[in-house]
């Protein structure tokens, strides 16, 4: 890690997406450190495959993404975050073309694919299935433009700091455990996702919650954390990180089918394999549960499609494949769900700002409630953008009166192996009782179990320390919401509770402090 600036006007924690579109916003409003945990191109915006949605099309309107958007969200969006959303996408997207992002073109035209409950054809992709890296390289290369911006990699932050109960600052772990307080007029949370709280992920190994568990340190609400969405089809190949194939796949014409080698789809949804995330992930499990495997999959099948054209749309997922000699045009692709996505995190309003002064959030860390209980497909790009640029804006009218820094060491009760122990202890157990198909029982048993890991974790000082802390900490935010949640909904099922319960549920949960779970409407 590079020598930081003893202060600076505002600082962003995370560099992809929305934290790159909040800098862009911000560098004309005075100096910005974005903070990245390790490579500046290692985010989730990286592995983004399938595209981004935008109503942009001859045959789309805005009304009809909205429309798409609630409906995915499973009564529960926030119908003014997503009016924001789709009404301010177009113009984000425009963007993006001025700033050079190639996105993928049929001749002059932009080209347009589906996926799964999306009604029109709106999500563009670039490279075929490279979406995520081709804007995150426009965005930061518009970034380099610009005056004002620090870049620094390997920047660990630990801590917020507060002064007179808001926010001024943030600790980070650097070189020997050395923590040094970089001082800010305002600090945005851009670190993306939780997954690896859970066992199986498509999540990138910085996915550790850390922005989420900051917040909440600092006395910031969090909102509706039990709905984590699996995403269906993870790549399962024993002993190998989870690999994304992305939802474009199924909206190609792909099948899903069991070890028998059946469709199974069609019996569980009028959509089939396009139907809403939570649905067919729950799906796959069922048909897994009927083999009484520990290595039951489901299948993958292409084998019907046209195959140069499937080989040009998908070169990344191809050569990947082929890594583990599995041809996706003429092989059946064993796949399993994996955690993907968290629709819950920081509560913001519609300009990201948190609860606590000084404090905004934006991405997949942060909650307006704009998913709702289940994300649209290829919403989450647009999001990032969306809300980036609005978060970067409101904080323009700050004043930047950063402090001066002061540097402490401190060593680690724990060894390394204390620290991966617990991690693996915890991710097993939220897999178990907090994935994808839950029950009364288990959540208690959860929430138990990690209020007895907590007395056991050592405590946190490296960066895999707080890592192993800030994991815990979402992992029991996550099982008190779902505790506390009576029903099923989106991507919170308890097989307890089947059924929706819109008179006492049809409102957001809110986490605040140690108090209980509540429930409030937007």
């Amino acid at each position: 890690m590079k020598q930081l600036p003893a202060e600076t006007d505002f600082v962003v924690i995370g560099a992809g997406v929305a934290g790159l579109r909040a800098t862009i916003e911000l560098a004309p409003a005075g100096r910005v450190l974005v903070l990245a945990k390790k490579e500046l191109r290692e985010s989730a915006t990286q592995y983004a495959q399938g595209g981004i949605a935008a109503a942009l099309s001859d045959e789309d309107e805005i009304g009809l993404h909205l429309q798409d958007t609630i409906a995915a969200g499973d009564g529960l969006v926030n119908e003014a975050a997503a009016r924001v959303l789709v009404e301010e996408g177009p113009e984000r997207i425009q963007e993006l073309l001025d700033w050079g992002t190639a996105f993928d073109r049929q001749g002059t035209k932009l080209s347009f694919t589906r996926e799964g409950a999306h009604s029109r054809s709106r999500i563009l992709h670039a490279h075929g299935d490279s979406t995520g890296r081709e804007i995150g390289r426009a965005l930061f290369a518009k970034a380099k433009t610009l005056k004002n911006i620090s870049f620094v990699e390997f920047a660990f932050s630990s801590e917020l700091c507060l002064e007179g109960g808001r926010v001024a600052g943030v600790r980070l772990i650097g070189d020997a455990d050395a923590a040094t307080e970089v001082r800010a007029s305002a600090v945005l949370l851009a670190t993306g996702g939780l997954g690896q709280v859970y066992r199986e992920t498509t999540n990138p190994s910085v996915a550790t919650g850390d922005g989420v568990a900051m917040a909440w340190r600092a006395g910031a609400a969090v909102m509706d954390m039990e709905f984590v969405q699996f995403h269906p089809t993870a790549l399962y190949v024993k002993g190998t990180p989870r690999f994304l194939l992305s939802e474009a796949l199924r909206g190609e014409g792909a099948y899903l089918r069991n070890m028998e080698l059946h469709r199974f789809m069609p019996k569980y949804h009028e959509m089939a394999e396009l139907a809403p995330r939570d649905v067919v992930a729950r799906a796959i499990a069922h048909e897994m549960e009927l083999v009484h495997s520990p290595e039951a999959v489901v299948y993958l099948d292409l084998t019907h499609l046209d195959a140069d054209h499937i080989r040009k749309r998908f070169p990344r997922i191809h050569s990947t494949c082929m890594q583990y000699n599995i041809d996706i045009t003429a092989d059946l692709i064993p796949v399993r769900p994996a955690a993907h996505y968290a629709m819950g995190g920081v509560r913001t309003d519609l300009d990201g700002k948190t609860t606590v002064a000084g404090l905004y959030a934006a991405g997949e860390v942060a909650c307006t409630g704009v998913h709702g209980a289940n994300r649209l497909a290829s919403n989450s790009l647009l999001e990032g953008l969306v809300y980036g640029a609005r978060a970067g804006g409101k904080m323009r009218e700050m004043a930047g009166n950063g402090r001066g820094a002061r540097a402490t060491r401190r060593g680690s009760s724990g060894s390394a192996a204390d620290f991966e122990r617990s991690i693996a202890e915890l991710r097993d157990l939220t897999w178990r009782k907090v994935g994808i198909v839950r029950d009364g029982a288990g959540l208690k048993g959860a929430v138990a179990k990690l209020e007895e890991m907590n007395k056991r974790l050592p405590v946190a000082a490296g960066r895999r320390a707080c890592e192993a802390h800030n994991l815990h900490t979402c992992a029991s935010l996550i099982a008190r919401s779902a505790l506390a949640r009576l029903e099923s909904r989106g991507a919170h099922y308890r097989t307890d509770y089947p059924a929706h319960d819109d008179v006492c549920f049809r409102k957001h949960t809110v986490l605040e402090g140690e108090k209980e779970a509540a429930f409030a409407a937007l």
